[in-house]
């Protein structure tokens, strides 16, 4: 066998390996939707479609009439979400503009392996610094009973959605053109003014798919939501919902699915709250990699 052969052979095993890999990617996504829709199909037997999207009652172990309502629970997922990016969008940006084009390069030799560090924090070690830190002050500075609140895992899931910002935010702005940047300095604008009125406008499509994916991030987040936000079964009201127990959709499965009955309407409720999460976070992430796409191919 000739050199050259022995390379195509191994040429031709690569391919045929990573295309194993996305190929068996796709199977496990499809079969994740297709086990989230047979087990939460027979809840509709049981339970109207709209019924169980906008009522707001979940009561599923009431001895008079069994109630499936997920209404409050989505509220209370995005209200808990657009806080994370209220907070989180503003400093991962800022963040990642510092990096890009004002520290030293020592500096951010330090920063961004610190942020890759924060990323692979566990979710229980954020929630628990959420009851022993975050909580006290909350309930101290707005005088509530207690600090479980919706802005209580606000800051939390901010906290874990800023790697996932800074580092596509910071990426996106690197990748703009020197020229962009050369031109405007050339034209008498200072530093600061390149940066706002410049290299952000043009990495806005990449920063927008990096806030859009600390979304997908933050929405699916379990364990921090389950110990920080207080898993009150009650309608979220604006404004005083931050100050207010909720419970999400993912802390709701986390709570009961451990303890419900196999095969009953209950359970397959919980499945139906998974596939109506799924859906979410699944068109999120497509919104941000459609994107992300146009960033890049705009760049070429």
């Amino acid at each position: 066998m000739t050199k050259r052969k022995r390379e195509r052979l191994k040429e031709a095993a690569i391919r045929a390996f990573f295309f194993t890999c996305g190929v068996l990617a796709i199977i496990v996504l499809l079969g994740i939707f297709a086990t989230l829709i047979t087990t939460s199909f027979p809840a509709f037997k049981e339970i109207k479609l709209s019924e169980f999207l906008l009522s707001k009652n979940w009561d599923p172990t009431s001895p008079e009439q069994a109630e499936y309502g997920i209404l409050s629970m989505i509220m209370s997922s995005f209200i808990v979400t657009l806080g994370a990016l209220i907070i989180a969008v503003p400093v991962g940006v800022g963040v990642a503009a510092y990096l890009s084009d004002v520290a030293h390069w020592r500096v951010r030799e330090i920063v961004k392996p610190v942020v890759e560090v924060l990323a692979g924090i566990p979710s229980v070690v954020v929630g628990f610094l959420g009851i022993v830190l975050f909580a006290p002050l909350i309930s101290k500075i707005f005088n509530v009973g207690h600090g479980l609140t919706a802005l209580n895992g606000s800051i939390l899931l901010a906290i874990m959605a800023l790697p996932t910002i800074i580092s596509i935010s910071e990426d996106s702005l690197t990748a703009v053109p020197p020229a962009y940047g050369e031109a405007s300095l050339a034209l008498g604008a200072s530093r600061w003014q390149t940066l706002f009125r410049v290299k952000l406008p043009a990495a806005l499509s990449g920063i927008i798919a990096a806030c859009m994916l600390g979304m997908g991030r933050a929405i699916g987040e379990t364990m921090t939501v389950l110990m920080a936000t207080g898993n009150a079964r009650t309608f979220p009201q604006l404004p005083q919902a931050l100050l207010r127990s909720v419970r999400t959709m993912t802390a709701n499965i986390a709570i009961e699915l451990g303890e419900v009955p196999y095969h009953t309407t209950h359970y397959y409720a919980l499945f139906a709250i998974g596939l109506v999460l799924f859906i979410i976070t699944f068109f999120v992430n497509l919104v941000a990699d459609v994107v992300l796409h146009k960033y890049q191919e705009r760049e070429l």
